[in-house]
């Protein structure tokens, strides 16, 4: 926009894009604030303020007038599955950030009435029971009574899922057919399914049964994946390491960000891991990826950076709270192999191992090929998630040079974790502030998108306050961080992890022109506000990527929501409600929520005889 006082010069070295009247966090210790900056070729040419910048302003540069918001470097989600996420982005209903399940079945109903006959509607992840004012999972009753014709697929975590009856007709689930190993197929008295699937303790039932729905092909993938990254450009996310996981083949599941590297069309930059899928299969695929790519082959936009967030498959625990801690059998031998082979060839790994009592046995034979000189050669390697990690584990950790990435997963499941292990367990589940006191690198992320929302102001918000969706606070203030520190895990760690803390994670010249002008300031709003923060002006390699309020218009372009009847094109992605800034507004918000709650307990009554039809003259209507 244009801005008094900076006169464009015609120089040879202008800048490409200008931020000045900003309030700039850099993350940058020798210099934390400043009020300017200047981006060129992608990368940060100074920081300052408006009279250092001034020099750079051409009649090519743009000149963002940040009127005084706060900017942060562009967030780094170190835990996200990206590339799975994009691939199905535009077919999903996102619950993400839906105060109240019966806004969610509204949805439902609606977006049932325009999917094409063949499509399914599904809800995959995102969501918690307890983001609802009801605090209660939909029913299948109620999943047939939105979509009687539709199949309809809800995941509910890493615990379960709900169909209505079309649904079960498409996967052909009958009272003939048997539970999967480690899930369960719930049925009614008359031995038919009713709809609801467990995870017990597997979820794989639950994933197998969302594969068997229809998928985008050709164009449609590309366009997705465009969509998603642009929602999470909306965010204030610049980057991201793909953690890979269960249903995401390599080459085949990479080919759609490949190509759109190859266009230069990406719009975060994303460092991806590779999984082995077939038990039995994993060093087969591990050495005959060796062969094909070598960790850091790519560029700063799509690179890869290792093995992982499984090994092998019976290395894996599952992270399903409602169910105990699983038994893993003697996983070691073949374990040590896959690790063997990975140092041998120099690539370093990250391992998904939500208990301590994992992480132990996994530490045991890390600290075999030590003693044989093998660990780590020099290779990045890390824990993930670790939600009962240990004190004398992570000093073996420490010890052995590794990492540890967490993720607000507890927010999502914080409940089920209390219900089962207590108070104690989950004011510690994971122990953050312990894994830094040992300085251990510790990036932050979401694990998004089958289970917690990929909103990262929401893993944050969680990060410092220690609170769940549902309000509960499970951490005490001394196994939370502050506000610097919890960026720093979703900037610096990230970039760290990556082996990019040279190029990217501050604002400082030489570095990635990587940053988010926010809505909001991160540093100074009500704590319980964090989670409403998003960006109005992303910027990602000096390339304006998403732009709203007073900058709409000057993001890239990218093509419409495909296919039409997509939910996307209809509600968007994360749903976002108003910040509560005052009491007052609190109050009448939650008073909406328990209103119309209220009324779902009388029609339930009716529906049972238990009171008279009609309304109350108790209720008003304006809060329907």
């Amino acid at each position: 926009m244009p801005v008094g006082g900076l006169v464009p010069r015609a120089t040879e070295d202008a800048a490409d894009v200008v931020v000045r009247n900003a309030k700039i966090y850099t993350g940058d210790q020798s210099r934390p604030h400043a009020g300017a900056l200047a981006i060129r070729d992608g990368r940060v040419l100074t920081v300052g303020d408006d009279a250092d910048v001034a020099p750079f302003v051409g009649p090519a540069t743009t000149v963002i007038d940040a009127v005084g918001r706060r900017v942060v470097p562009g967030l780094n989600d170190a835990h996200l599955h990206v590339i799975r996420g994009g691939l199905n982005y535009v077919l999903e209903l996102r619950w993400d950030g839906v105060t109240s399940l019966r806004q969610a079945l509204a949805m439902l109903r609606e977006q049932a009435a325009r999917t094409p006959k063949g499509q399914w509607v599904r809800v995959v992840g995102g969501w918690s029971a307890e983001q609802f004012a009801e605090r209660r999972l939909p029913t299948p009753a109620e999943l047939n009574a939105a979509a009687p014709d539709t199949p309809v697929f809800v995941l509910h975590l890493y615990q379960s899922a709900i169909l209505n009856r079309a649904a079960l007709k498409a996967v052909g689930y009958t009272r003939d057919t048997p539970d999967p190993k480690g899930g369960q197929i719930v049925r009614g008295r008359n031995g038919e399914p009713n709809g609801m699937l467990l995870a017990a303790p597997s979820a794989l039932i639950l994933y197998s049964t969302l594969a068997k729905a229809p998928t985008l092909e050709g164009e449609d993938m590309k366009t997705s994946t465009l969509h998603f990254l642009r929602e999470l450009n909306r965010f204030g996310l610049t980057s991201a390491i793909d953690a890979a996981g269960g249903f995401q083949n390599f080459p085949d599941n990479y080919r759609t960000v490949t190509e759109l590297a190859g266009e230069g069309r990406l719009s975060l930059r994303i460092a991806y891991h590779l999984f082995p899928q077939t038990a039995g299969q994993e060093l087969d695929d591990l050495a005959r990826w060796i062969e094909m790519v070598r960790p850091e082959d790519g560029d700063e936009w799509l690179r890869l950076n290792g093995a992982g967030e499984n090994l092998t498959w019976a290395a894996a625990d599952f992270e399903n709270f409602a169910e105990p801690r699983p038994e893993l059998a003697g996983y070691e031998p073949e374990f040590e192999k896959a690790v063997r082979l990975l140092l041998e060839h120099g690539w370093g790994f990250r391992l998904h191992a939500t208990y301590d009592e994992t992480i132990r046995r996994d530490l045991a034979v890390f600290e075999k090929l030590a003693a044989e000189g093998l660990f780590p050669a020099g290779n990045r390697w890390l824990f993930d998630h670790a939600e009962t990690v240990s004190r004398d584990s992570l000093d073996r950790i420490a010890a052995l040079g590794g990492a540890m990435s967490v993720q607000n997963r507890m927010s999502f499941q914080g409940e089920a974790f209390t219900r089962r292990y207590g108070l104690g367990a989950a004011a510690e589940a994971p122990p953050v502030r312990a894994m830094l006191e040992r300085g251990l690198t510790v990036g932050a992320g979401t694990d998004a998108t089958r289970v917690s929302s990929y909103n990262p102001w929401v893993a944050l918000h969680w990060l410092i306050s220690g609170r769940t969706l549902g309000g509960h606070v499970l951490r005490p203030p001394q196994n939370r961080v502050d506000r610097e520190t919890a960026l720093a895990m979703y900037t610096r760690a990230g970039a760290a992890l990556t082996g990019e803390e040279d190029v990217k994670g501050i604002l400082r010249a030489g570095y990635y022109g990587d940053l988010a002008v926010l809505s909001d300031d991160y540093f100074t709003v009500p704590e319980q506000d964090i989670v409403h923060i998003e960006s109005v002006l992303t910027v990602v390699g000096g390339r304006i990527v998403h732009a709203e309020a007073e900058y709409e218009g000057m993001a890239e372009e990218i093509p419409a929501v495909s296919p039409g009847w997509s939910p996307v094109a209809h509600f968007g992605g994360y749903q976002a409600a108003g910040a509560p800034h005052s009491t007052g507004a609190r109050q009448a918000e939650l008073l909406g929520q328990a209103v119309a709650e209220s009324e779902h307990h009388r029609q339930w009554r009716v529906r049972r005889g238990l009171a008279p039809e009609g309304g109350t003259e108790l209720f008003d209507p304006c809060f329907l």
